[in-house]
């Protein structure tokens, strides 16, 4: 069968991607497999923020089972949905709660990834506020009125929110810079926004405004953002956190607590409806959900609120219309249609079979469980690079046969790459309390 050409970009982009095992940014939508059920759920996440609501769901799988796959793809369809997106990974300088700046750490890694259709890499913040007053530029001629006042009048019902009037006035220095050329002043306005202002004497002196956006407002300045962004002319704002399994990794008990609440205050804006057009999708491992000790279970207040459908579990069904979702793992059957998506890649429009036959790809399958087992298709990142490395090799050397090249591949199990790096809390509190001693020790492995 004849497929058209790839574009050589995304095809470039989405197989230098896989061959470093990390996922593509481009071209997803030419190897995506599987997954039906739950992008419905999410499909349905982006109309409810659409509409005005607001949606969180905490996606949980094992370390290798496509969350961020399932991740990346989910934000395509919120830009074609006409949705802003914001995506950040947490680490060690980027928690959901911190007392030395981590939390703004992690605001401006978001608004740096600020992503909309026609910009869908990052970096669109600054286009989101000139069509903003682009709209304002409009509407002040028809109306024979200034523009200031026009954006002031659209942006009233921000007013009240925290930080309100503050962000207001530097959406109309932004606007007075837009019209006299001055970037010095787009520039400053732009650093406020993305949270890059560390003190309020920088910000008063650059801009004339007397808070910034640090660790304690950074959420509130998520939800004020969305707001914008509808008044903007979009449908809302979705955010996506990644390797959540860190706040999970805290050795400082205090720390952890304070982040599973900030997680706990999320979960209730959302679930009660108090958020206006916005929705999470959080990524994280079963440990990072269940475990009893540090896990958001460990948080009564989260378990009771994250529980699953006890009476599907008890029957063996699958309900994804909760909080959590859990990704099932690809069958060999799916991984089989993937491995010949990479080959069309590859191939780019040839005769399909060309570099290896499906026959090929089902020996490879055969090689790849008598190495690692079931964890193959269960956790298939290893098998994808080696597979992306095998066709790369027939790429460049055609001479050779690929019943030769499969014996001598070699294929590793997937595993979490453990660190001795403590996450705790910064010196300042580093006192630790008997119980928090005893935390450290829980995770203890010979």
């Amino acid at each position: 069968m004849n497929h058209s050409p790839i574009r050589p970009k995304e095809r470039e982009a989405t197989i230098q991607s896989l061959r470093a095992g990390v996922v593509p940014r481009l071209g997803i939508q030419h190897i995506h497999v599987g997954r039906k059920k739950e992008l419905d759920e999410l499909i349905r996440d982006t109309s409810r923020i659409q509409d005005g609501g607001s949606s969180i769901r905490f996606i949980i799988g094992d370390y290798g089972s496509g969350k961020t796959f399932f991740q990346h793809l989910v934000r395509s369809i919120a830009h074609e949905k006409g949705l802003v997106t914001c995506y950040a990974d947490l680490t060690p300088d980027r928690r959901l709660h911190s007392t030395s700046g981590h939390t703004r750490n992690l605001y401006a890694e978001l608004s740096k990834n600020f992503g909309t259709r026609l910009k869908p890499d990052g970096g669109a913040m600054s286009s989101i506020v000139e069509k903003f007053i682009n709209k304002a530029i409009l509407k002040a001629s028809e109306a024979n009125q200034t523009v200031a006042s026009i954006i002031r009048k659209e942006l009233e019902p921000i007013c009240e929110m925290t930080n309100g009037f503050d962000f207001i006035q530097i959406i109309l220095a932004y606007s007075q810079a837009h019209e006299s050329g001055n970037e010095q002043l787009k520039i400053d306005s732009m650093r406020w926004l993305r949270g890059e202002f560390s003190t309020r004497t920088d910000a008063n002196r650059s801009l004339g405004v007397r808070n910034i956006i640090d660790d304690n407002s950074a959420y509130d300045h998520l939800k004020l953002f969305a707001r914008f962004v509808r008044i903007a002319g979009y449908g809302g704002l979705f955010v996506f956190l990644d390797e959540l399994v860190n706040l999970y990794k805290l050795t400082n008990t205090v720390a952890r607590t304070s982040n599973y609440e900030q997680i706990l205050r999320i979960l209730n804006d959302c679930l009660q409806g108090t958020s206006v057009g916005i929705g999470f999708l959080l990524c994280g491992t079963p440990e990072f959900l269940m475990d009893p000790r540090r896990g958001l279970y460990s948080y009564q207040a989260l378990q009771t609120r994250l529980a699953e459908n006890t009476l599907a579990m008890q029957h063996g069904i699958v309900d994804n219309s909760g909080p959590i979702i859990r990704l099932n793992n690809l069958q060999p059957e799916d991984l089989f249609v993937l491995l010949q998506n990479i080959r069309r890649l590859f191939e780019n429009g040839q005769m399909e079979g060309q570099m290896i036959p499906d026959s090929g790809i089902k020996d490879f399958l055969s090689h790849c469980f008598n190495q690692i087992g079931d964890s193959y298709f269960r956790t298939p990142r290893t098998s994808i690079k080696a597979f992306t490395d095998l066709l790369a090799i027939l790429e460049q050397n055609p001479e050779l046969n690929w019943h030769d090249l499969i014996p001598r591949t070699n294929i590793v199990m997937d595993r979490e790459i453990e660190t001795d790096q403590s996450f705790g809390e910064e010196s300042s509190n580093s006192i630790s309390t008997g119980n928090e001693i005893k935390d450290e020790f829980t995770s203890f492995k010979l």
